[in-house]
This record gives structure tokens, sequence and C-alpha cells, in this order.
């Protein structure tokens, strides 16, 4: 058969057909990256990515720096793990990491929350002296077990296994008397009228009482969690003293930051 009989070339499926494909692999891995979908359908990334939208409208996925994730909401039970949020953006996430290590000084004092992009931080704690570390994150806590120049403390609480993060009265209360200079707090959404917020009443929570106790609050995010709101609000965008973003950033959104004083840091990712 000649290869250029149209029986022989690989059938593209149709727009509804790919999105109930790229559900299903949601379903089945918790995550999905735009270049695998990519290479799978045979469509252009631009095409991927306008999937991944139409899914996050409706409630569906949540877009992240190259990729996607399954909601919580839309199938219990089924969140995405630490390991399938960490694949999704690494480049990313160890750049903003670096800029961040950079601000922890011999003396300080800091609280680095839950989550993939705080775990890069830690990780680059190992050459730091005189720090002392509390966190709500197991991995974090992980990360710096053999730290020798970092004092680890812990919140305690209950434990949520997917996301290796504690939270509940017992994290909140382990925190009220102390006193931290930095805070780096991750964030599922922000928004410049909305503020700071997270799909998850706990963590919102457990944050919120971070930000009180830190003379300090820096939020290190990907670009793609702007122009973005979730139900629990953490704080409002202005409370914030600094934030580590890559280049990425919506313009109007790097615009609205700045004239709110507060301080940007762009890391570099574009060629």
């Amino acid at each position: 058969m000649s290869s250029s009989d149209p029986s022989s070339e690989k059938r593209v499926p149709g727009t509804s057909e790919r999105r109930e494909h790229i559900i299903q692999r949601l379903r089945q891995q918790g995550s999905v990256q735009v270049n695998d979908l990519s290479a799978l359908f045979g469509v252009s990334t631009v095409t991927i990515r306008n999937d991944l939208a139409f899914l996050e409208k409706q409630g569906i996925a949540v877009r992240a720096y190259g990729g996607a994730l399954i909601c919580d909401s839309n199938t219990p039970g089924s969140e995405p793990s630490v390991e399938d949020k960490s694949a999704l953006n690494t480049a990313v996430k160890r750049s903003i990491a670096q800029a961040a290590a950079a601000l922890v000084h011999p003396g300080h004092r800091i609280i680095l929350d839950s989550g993939t992009t705080t775990y890069e931080i830690a990780r680059l704690l190992h050459q730091h002296t005189d720090v002392i570390v509390m966190t709500n994150g197991l991995n974090v806590a992980n990360a710096l077990l053999d730290a020798e120049g970092v004092e680890l403390l812990m919140t305690g609480g209950h434990l949520r296994r997917q996301s290796q993060s504690f939270y509940g009265d017992r994290a909140e209360q382990s925190l009220q008397n102390y006193h931290f200079d930095l805070l780096f707090l991750g964030v599922d959404a922000i928004d410049l009228e909305r503020g700071v917020s997270t799909h998850n009443e706990d963590e919102a929570r457990l944050n919120r009482r971070m930000c009180e106790v830190a003379e300090r609050i820096i939020v290190v995010t990907d670009s793609t969690k702007f122009n973005r709101s979730s139900l629990h609000k953490i704080i409002d965008t202005q409370r914030i003293d600094m934030i580590i973003v890559d280049d990425g950033i919506p313009a109007e959104s790097l615009e609205g930051l700045r004239k709110s004083g507060i301080k940007v840091v762009l890391v570099q990712m574009k060629s």
C-alpha cells in the first residue's frame, strides 16, 4: 500500500474526542503535559493549551506551567500527588527557588509553606548557616534533614498524605508563640482584586496564621496562577511584600503589582 494512501495516515481526533481523551488521562494520571499531548494527538501546542483552558473553565482541570492538574473537586480522593505537581514545571520552580534562597541570610527565621516550589527552596538551604526553618510540609522537612546549618521546626497537626502537608488547629497553634523574618508562600491562585487564594479551607486558615507571624510575606509562584481565584481567600494582594515569578506573568498583572508597591522579582525563562 502506498504511503500516500489516506487510509495509512494517522487519524487526528476531533476537538470533542481529543478533549475526552485528555480528561481520561487526567483521571488516570492526575496531570498532563502540553508537549506530550501535542505529540500524542498530532496537533499544535497552542491547540492543546486551548483544550486545557476549556477544561479549566469547566472546572475539570487547573492549568500549571507546562500542563495541567485535575481539580480536586472533580474527583474526590484523587488529588494529584506531590510528584505529579513537581513534574509539570521543575525548571521554573528551581529558578524561582534560587532567587528565593538568595534572600535567606544567617540569623534569619523563616517559614516554608508546604509545596513543590518551597521544597526546591529547602534543597538550596544546605549551604546556609544559622537559619531556623518552620514548615508544615513533610517533603520540605525531609529535604532539610541533612542541612546541618538549619534548625528545623515542624507545625505538627493532621497530615494530608497526597500533599504531604500538615494542617488543623494544632498546626495553627504551633505558630502563635513565634515571630519569623520571612514567609515563603506558595499559592493556588492570585488575582489583583480578589487576593491570594487556595482551594482548601484548612490550608487557607493555616496560611493566614503564617502571614500573621511573619515580618515579610514573599509569594513564590509561576505565572499561570495569575488572574485566577480559588474558593478560600488567604490574604489581600496588597499585603504581599514581594513576589518571585517567572517572566510569563501577564503584563497587566505585573503593572498592577508594581503600582501597589509590591516588589516583583522576575525570573527569566524566555529564550
